[in-house]
């Protein structure tokens, strides 16, 4: 096995990571604003906390999928093509998600606002789950045949741990987004974000924690057992933080469960990128799945020197947009004509 493979595998499983804890939060808010805004304004509020880095977020899902691409294009074939229709869903979710944050404020109407809110809540909701019932899969296994091609129909993915790890995200972000908005909002907004943590956090997470469970049964050793020790630490520290009104060390903590217990599947699963249900012959590794050591090599460098820039710019960003909003920040909707009346 070559350092580059392990170079990469890690930088991969960071992306994924990053991504889980930051766009998290994102589709947790997405949700909350359809099922638990109260107000206009409160909705609004919900929105702007997300405002700054929604996109930028994205960006980490976006990369990761590029950079399973260009380093283990083997393993980004048979997840993709296995898992062709509901990455197409999440497509479409993604789609109408970012057109939702757009579009919510060109219209006037409580039936405009009602249906793109629907849209951002369904949305997140699709990308959570769909994102989740991926990642189990490459942990836990599909059926593809000697050549990573898919075995049986096209919802053959389908399976219990592909519905775990949908089940994983999800309730993972709609929590992350309860614990982002009682850190960045006020009022309210944030009243209620807290009661959510304290009420239905074990809850949430539960999916999460036996997806891990399960990857460490099946394939764990004693360091990934340890990290699971240090996860379960983090959300009970989560947990105990709620309930002393800690919003920083809500938050921090329970970012801090996910990157620990992310950890540990990625581990204990190395160095298999894919296993195979049908065969363990099969399975996709760090070795059969990666590009020549030129690509490797290549990747490497421009990685080397872009990652550290876009850490960078968006630390800056959420340092620069880190105050709490409260609803006085939220200006009263108004309706903007058009200079020039239309004949």
């Amino acid at each position: 096995m070559e350092v580059l493979h392990v170079i990469w595998f890690a930088a991969l499983a960071f992306l994924w990571t990053g991504y889980l804890v930051l766009d998290g939060f994102d589709l947790g808010v997405g949700m909350r604003i359809w099922l638990r805004g109260r107000t206009e304004k409160q909705k609004r509020l919900m929105l702007n906390t997300i405002g700054p880095v929604w996109d930028g977020n994205e960006v980490w899902l976006i990369t990761a999928g590029a950079g399973t691409f260009a380093a283990f294009p083997m393993w980004y074939a048979g997840l993709f093509s296995s898992l062709y229709i509901p990455l197409t869903i999440v497509l479409v979710a993604l789609i109408f998600r970012a057109v939702s944050i757009e579009y919510r404020g060109k219209g006037h109407t409580d039936r405009w606002r009602a249906n793109w809110d629907r849209a951002l809540g369904l949305g997140s909701a699709v990308i959570a789950f769909g994102i989740g019932a991926m990642l189990a899969s490459t942990t836990l296994g599909l059926p593809i045949d000697a050549n990573g091609d898919r075995v049986g129909g096209p919802f053959a993915w389908f399976s219990w741990y592909a519905v775990l790890g949908g089940l994983a995200v999800l309730g993972f972000s709609w929590i992350h987004g309860a614990a982002f908005l009682a850190l960045k909002a006020s009022g309210q907004v944030r009243a209620d974000a807290l009661l959510a943590v304290r009420r239905w956090l074990p809850l949430a997470v539960a999916p999460l924690v036996v997806w891990v469970l399960v990857v460490q049964w099946r394939y764990g050793s004693v360091a990934t057992w340890a990290a699971v020790v240090v996860a379960v630490v983090a959300l009970a520290g989560s947990w105990l933080a709620a309930r002393a009104d800690r919003d920083g060390w809500t938050f921090a903590c329970l970012a801090a469960f996910l990157v620990t217990g992310a950890i540990s599947i990625f581990a204990a699963v190395f160095p298999v990128v894919l296993p195979s249900t049908v065969d363990p012959a099969y399975d996709l590794t760090v070795a059969n799945a990666s590009s020549g050591d030129y690509a490797l090599t290549i990747m490497t460098w421009v990685a080397g020197v872009a990652l550290p820039l876009i850490l960078v710019y968006q630390a800056w960003s959420y340092w620069t947009f880190r105050r709490r909003l409260s609803e006085v920040h939220i200006p009263e909707g108004h309706e903007v004509r058009p200079a020039v009346l239309p004949r």
